[in-house]
């Protein structure tokens, strides 16, 4: 099969309710495990795919990813590209640097070759981890009004 572009409207994006994941799983997805748009294991897609919601990728996909959303990359798929998201859950292979705003999370069939920027971390046993890790802070989460004035003068100087 050979690569094409694919548009999101191209994408199953009618929302779904997934009763029982093909992959054990430990993190919970947004709107009580609803994927809106899913890649599935015979796909291959070469480009840039932003969107704003969940999508599953069971395929392959090689380009960029661009997204404010929920991005679950599930066992056997492989992502050759730089990831951006609010949250990810790495089952597959990445081959590439990922951001997440929220969290990463990566199950014990993931593979990641690439550096990882995120405010917080899940690796499970079995993991393969080739790269550097760097944790961000989250500024819109420092609340003024509750911390003593020296914890928030320090706060405030390590942003």
């Amino acid at each position: 099969m050979g690569w094409g572009i694919c548009d999101e409207d191209q994408i199953r994006t009618e929302p779904r309710r997934v009763v029982s994941p093909p992959m054990a799983v430990s993190y919970h997805e947004p709107e009580q495990n609803a994927v809106r748009s899913k890649l599935g294991k015979n796909v291959k897609l070469k480009g840039t795919l932003k969107f704003s919601h969940s999508v599953r990728i069971c395929g392959k996909f090689e380009g960029a990813i661009d997204s404010t959303g929920f991005l679950i990359i599930e066992e056997g798929a492989v992502v050759r590209a730089d990831i951006k998201a609010s949250s990810i859950v790495v089952g597959g292979v990445v081959y590439g640097n990922i951001e997440a705003s929220e969290k990463v999370e990566m199950l014990s069939s993931g593979k990641i070759y690439g550096n990882i920027r995120t405010a917080k971390l899940k690796i499970a046993d079995g993991v393969l981890f080739e790269g550097k890790c760097e944790m961000i802070k989250q500024n819109d989460r420092i609340d003024i009004f509750s911390l003593p004035l020296p914890q928030l003068k320090k706060t405030i100087q390590n942003v």
